[in-house]
């Protein structure tokens, strides 16, 4: 079997599935069954148009300037560069030492101008209760180096870059001051190599809007 090029980073949205803590989780329904289309239509002619309600955080999406800062960059407004055919770089976190992955895990490594993905495993435990609290998290440290070692977009395969014990969030706060793109939820990490993988993670170009779910993936 040939192996394929494309690597799918993204989990699935299905109607039900909670993404993040107090938030709903979305509910996908029909607008127009097939049945119903039938009366619109010659016989042997249908379509279906779906219909979803879902917040913005859903799902493994991208966070944009906006979603920080009033003033900063929406959506429509992120270049395609920011967010496409980005070089990739894997970081591999130790979590066995603690939640928090500070600017030591980044040290000696050359970010700049790429996706740096934190492969932390915690992904496995999408869908469940345990996903929701306790998350790996990068600390305000971490956010510091990558911002000056000119990462180009950073993310993270758990519940959020940020931990979220207190009200304080640092590593959104200086990524995107930044204007650096923060993917969330992220999986599948452990299926690329550390380097030599393009990453994308473009959402729908939607105005005043600092979230949006993505397909992400990447191509060997």
């Amino acid at each position: 079997m040939v192996q394929s090029r494309f690597i799918d980073l993204s989990h699935t949205v299905a109607d039900g599935v909670v993404t993040y803590p107090g938030l709903p989780a979305p509910v996908i329904c029909d607008f127009l069954s097939r049945e119903a289309s039938r009366q619109h239509y010659r016989p042997g002619t249908e379509f279906h148009i779906g219909r979803i309600d879902m917040v913005a955080n859903t799902g493994t999406y991208v966070d944009a300037p906006f979603h920080r800062y009033a003033d900063g960059r929406d959506l429509s407004e992120l270049p395609l560069e920011s967010l496409a055919d980005l070089e990739t770089l894997v970081v591999r976190a130790d979590v066995g030492r603690g939640k928090a992955i500070d600017a030591s895990a980044f040290h000696g490594l050359d970010v700049t101008g790429k996706a740096v993905l934190v492969h932390t495993g915690w992904s496995a435990h999408w869908n469940t209760e345990r996903y929701l609290t306790g998350h790996p998290y990068l600390t305000g440290d971490a956010a510091i180096h990558l911002r000056d070692a000119g990462a180009a977009l950073v993310g993270i395969d758990s519940l959020n870059i940020d931990g979220t014990g207190t009200g304080d969030r640092p590593v959104h706060t200086e990524l995107l001051a930044h204007d650096i793109p923060i993917a969330e939820h992220l999986t599948n990490l452990a299926a690329l190599p550390d380097n030599g993988t393009r990453f994308f993670a473009a959402p729908v170009k939607v105005k005043a809007f600092g979230t949006f779910p993505v397909r992400a993936f990447a191509i060997r």
